[in-house]
């Protein structure tokens, strides 16, 4: 009974992921839904139709069944077998796999084949061996890498849940607890890349993983480098990273960068978890980057009204200007937010904040890079709603830490304020109570509205000074 003229059911076959029987069985199943359906059981079956059946039976992925039903029958990059799309990352997409032999799950990171180039190629390269040196449970480890023809792919653990930024947008500003016990564990996570001579150089809410249980695990290395060996690196000189989260030594010195870089961004990062907005929101990448450099982002109090100075004092001390004056390792980060670290599990309980100034849903395009370089947009990221609903800016400082330094609201301040002269006691009130009455008597009888109006104005004038 198979379906010889259907596009779905040839794909399915060429591909490897169905066998004949399987398919027969789909379609006499379909065939009897028909039935029951009131249908002629010899009309055709729609691709559709049975490859959801398909689906429903545990033969395939609802991502499966759209590519077959495209007739795409490529779904296989060496022993994996892709089951779902993840997403975009900086250096390509990000499908779900399963090792067919193994039945292990994990993520498959693919080279897109338009990019292309030496360059390219040897970042990738460089990602494939920075990831095979590294084994914490607050990193997302690598499996395996290999290359399908043309395409190079990097295989790396799967890591349940959501990254940090669709989190924030789906549910909210997070608590104190649970921000500081990821920030916590992802300062964790970064400790190790640096003491392995790492540097992640994209510490971005993006690039950290959180599972439903709250574990936290930084991801896609890809853009890091090696702290002692810059000059063999491809990209060296060129600023890496993303515009919201850059330290201000990766664009102005980008071959003396360290740790300390990696912390400016967590620090902005940590901004974004607690307050819902990325430090400089609004304006192109670079009006950020300027900003980056010179200016200081709102307090975070404007939008966290019960957070402590002591923890703003964290967020200051990991994004100063000066990379001497910033907090200078990441263990030290991990110390200080330890004793604010509460229960980040249970996330998908946590209730959504409908606040009229959420962040809007992400475009579907990729993030913008620019001057040919590494420097990303954070995709709808950086647009900024403050309560009222108007963009944000920020208010050029010299410290973050110093509260006087950041931007606030200020409070009424009537001496301030432009005012007329005042009138003079109770010859004015006089004049207003006797005119009200004129003009009300004026109104109420027409007949008498000359009159009235006389009597208001003699009035006004003899009781005015």
């Amino acid at each position: 009974m198979v379906l010889v003229d259907s596009v779905f059911v040839k794909a399915a076959l060429a591909s490897g992921l169905m066998t004949s029987n399987r398919i027969d069985y789909a379609c006499r199943l379909a065939r009897h839904r028909m039935m029951d359906e009131g249908k002629n059981s010899s009309d055709a079956i729609d691709d559709k139709f049975l490859s959801n059946i398909c689906v429903e039976l545990g033969y395939i992925t609802s991502y499966q069944a759209m590519q077959l039903c495209a007739g795409r029958t490529k779904l296989h990059l060496g022993p994996y077998q892709i089951t779902d799309f993840i997403g975009q990352g900086g250096m390509g997409q990000v499908f779900k796999g399963i090792h067919q032999v193994m039945g292990r799950e994990c993520a498959v990171k693919v080279l897109p084949r338009t990019r292309l180039s030496d360059e390219t190629r040897e970042s990738f390269a460089r990602e494939i061996r920075m990831q095979a040196k590294l084994d914490s449970p607050y990193l997302v480890r690598a499996y395996d890498a290999g290359q399908d023809g043309a395409v190079h792919y990097l295989v790396t653990e799967f890591v349940p849940g959501m990254d940090l930024r669709r989190l924030v947008r789906a549910r909210g500003p997070l608590p104190i607890e649970q921000a500081a016990s990821i920030i916590m564990q992802a300062a964790l996570g970064l400790e190790y890349a640096h003491q392995q001579g790492l540097i992640h150089r994209d510490v971005k809410p993006g690039n950290i993983l959180v599972t439903p249980d709250g574990l936290a695990k930084v991801s896609d290395v890809g853009l890091a480098g090696f702290a002692a060996d810059l000059a063999d690196d491809p990209r060296a000189g060129k600023i890496v990273g993303t515009a919201d989260y850059l330290s201000p030594e990766q664009i102005k010195t980008p071959l003396q960068i360290g740790p300390a870089s990696d912390i400016y961004s967590l620090g902005c990062t940590l901004y974004y978890a607690i307050c819902g907005k990325v430090p400089f929101p609004g304006g192109d990448t670079q009006s950020k980057v300027r900003r980056q450099l010179t200016e200081t982002p709102w307090h975070p109090r404007r939008f966290v009204p019960s957070i402590s100075e002591d923890f703003v004092d964290i967020i200051a001390d990991m994004m100063e200007k000066d990379p001497t004056l910033r907090i200078q390792s990441a263990s030290e980060v991990a110390s200080r937010l330890e004793v604010w670290a509460g229960d980040a599990g249970q996330l998908t309980g946590y209730r959504s904040l409908h606040s009229p100034w959420m962040i809007p849903p992400p475009p579907s395009i990729e993030p913008e890079l620019v001057d040919a370089g590494y420097v990303q947009e954070q995709g709808g990221q950086d647009t900024g709603y403050s309560v009222s609903g108007t963009e944000t800016t920020a208010h050029p400082a010299t410290s973050l830490g110093d509260a006087k330094m950041f931007e606030t609201e200020a409070s009424a301040d009537s001496s301030s304020s432009p005012i007329s002269k005042p009138l003079a006691g109770s010859q004015q009130a006089g004049g207003k109570h006797w005119f009200v009455i004129a003009m009300t008597v004026a109104v109420v009888l027409p007949p008498a509205l000359l009159i009235g109006a006389i009597l208001g104005i003699l009035a006004f004038r003899y009781f005015s000074p």
